[in-house]
This record gives structure tokens, C-alpha cells and sequence, in this order.
């Protein structure tokens, strides 16, 4: 039985020589080391994973998306997270990299815009006219505003600028319910937590379980800006390729069906 098992293993040991010569590969498993791993920012989660869906039935090629706060995304790069393409909700966490070398510059190309407005779970509520000095402390009634925690999350940002440029903002700043992303803030806002959220049109689009109230005018906040970029440690040779896939018009259509513009 020995002897026969040894003649086994030679010719299978053989017959892999033989395929290796001739030029013929072995099938190797497939890692995560063959993915392109993104870093994305959490408002991105729905329209991206239907780009990501796109490039693996076009490409045959899988992605490994991390989604948070771009805040948070950006300190992982700066602490080594292995990470091949981030794409960040505003541009100053991709500045923030940039400064530190992470990214490789000539990559580097601001993808989507988008718009901030004030949601709520109360389907029955009201429109409301956003202008400067309107009540959002009576809207409120006492309950909390889900925002992204303003002193990193873009969607913080953008939301406590607009409400300063309105005036708003010293009524309202003690009632506001930080989250560590966008995505948290609507959820408060989904479950009834709080009564009001700023978020993304796209995130409360994504969300049955909210309705917009209002949109915030364009001019209250700067302009919202989605760059994308390939680390500088990367070397997945899939990165370009899965770059220009996402700046493709056939991504585009995907982005605008989640309600996202298209900077070009």
C-alpha cells in the first residue's frame, strides 16, 4: 500500500512539473491580497457598492470597501491601513493625506458633488423654507439634531457651516447629536431619535424611513466635493484600472441614480 501511494505522489508530483513547463498555471486560491481595497466615505456605501458590482461583472475583479467617517479613513491611512484607493466626502481629509505624502498626487481627481439637507423621520411634517434665521430651535421642540460630529465628519462640517452662515447655528449647537459618520446621524433620525438630521440628499434618498424637509441653499456652505485618490504605498496593479472604472460614464450612471452629480 506504501509503495503504491509513493508511486502516486510521483506522478502527481510529475504531472505538476509537466503543466509548469509547458506554461500551463496552477489554480491558485483567490486572497484578499487580489482585491483593490477602498476606503470610502459612508455616504457613499449605496452607489458604490453598485459601481463595485459593475467593475467585478465587467473587470472580473473584486473589491474590499471599508466605509466610515472620511476622518476616521484618512488617520487608518496615516496609521499604515492597507488601503489602495480612498475616496473622501470633502477636500480637506484629502488635503490632509495629500500633505503627508499618502496619496500619489497625479491620481488624484475630485469625483462627485452633492447636497446637504435637513431630514426627518415625521412623515407628515411639514416642508421648511431654509433661510437665514428660520426656526430650527422650534422645530426641534426640545428633541436633539443629528448631524456628523462637526469637528470631523465632512457632513458635520458642511451642516454647523450652513447653519452659521444662517445665523442659526448659537440656538441650535447645544442640541446637536454628534455621530462618528453620516450614515449614524441618519440612522438617529430613521428611528426616531432625534426628530431632525442634516445628511446627504443621497443618504435620506437611501432611507425609507426618512423624508427631506428642506435643502440647504448652496451658497450656506462650501462647495461639497468627493476626491478620489490611489495611496501612495499602494501597488495593487488592479488600482488604476478600478479608478478610471469609477470615473467611467458607466459609473457615472450609477453615482446619478443615487442622486449624486458628476464633477468632470
Amino acid at each position: 500500500m506504501r509503495t503504491e501511494r509513493r508511486i502516486l505522489l510521483k506522478f502527481l508530483g510529475a504531472a505538476a512539473l509537466a503543466l509548469w513547463i509547458v506554461g500551463i498555471p496552477l489554480a491558485q486560491p483567490a486572497s484578499a491580497a487580489d482585491k483593490v481595497t477602498v476606503f470610502a466615505a459612508a455616504s457613499l456605501k449605496n452607489a458604490l457598492d453598485a459601481v463595485n458590482a459593475a467593475w467585478q461583472k465587467e473587470a472580473g475583479k473584486e473589491t474590499a470597501v471599508s466605509y466610515a467617517a472620511s476622518s476616521a479613513l484618512a488617520k487608518q491611512i496615516e496609521s499604515g491601513a492597507p488601503a489602495d484607493v480612498f475616496i473622501s466626502a470633502d477636500l480637506a481629509w484629502m488635503d490632509y493625506v495629500a500633505e503627508k505624502k499618502l496619496i500619489k498626487d497625479d491620481t488624484r481627481a475630485n469625483l462627485l458633488g452633492n447636497r446637504i439637507v435637513l431630514a426627518t423621520g415625521k412623515q407628515d411634517a411639514a416642508a421648511v423654507d431654509i433661510k437665514e434665521g428660520f426656526d430650527l430651535k422650534g422645530l426641534l421642540g426640545g428633541g436633539k439634531l443629528a448631524m456628523g460630529a462637526v469637528d470631523s465628519v465632512p457632513a458635520g462640517r458642511y451642516g454647523k457651516a450652513a447653519l452659521e452662515k444662517l445665523g442659526v447655528w448659537s440656538s441650535v449647537g447645544k442640541d446637536v447629536a454628534g455621530a462618528e459618520n453620516v450614515r449614524a446621524a441618519l440612522l438617529l433620525v430613521s428611528r426616531g431619535e432625534a426628530p431632525y438630521g442634516i445628511v446627504y440628499q443621497t443618504d435620506a434618498a437611501a432611507d425609507k424611513g426618512v423624508k427631506v424637509a428642506g435643502i440647504f441653499p448652496e451658497d450656506s456652505h462650501p462647495p461639497i466635493v468627493y476626491p478620489i485618490a490611489i495611496t501612495a504605498d499602494s501597488n495593487n496593479p488592479d488600482a488604476a484600472a478600478y479608478v478610471d472604472f469609477v470615473k467611467s460614464n458607466k459609473a457615472a450612471a450609477l453615482f446619478e441614480a443615487q442622486g449624486f452629480t458628476i464633477l468632470k
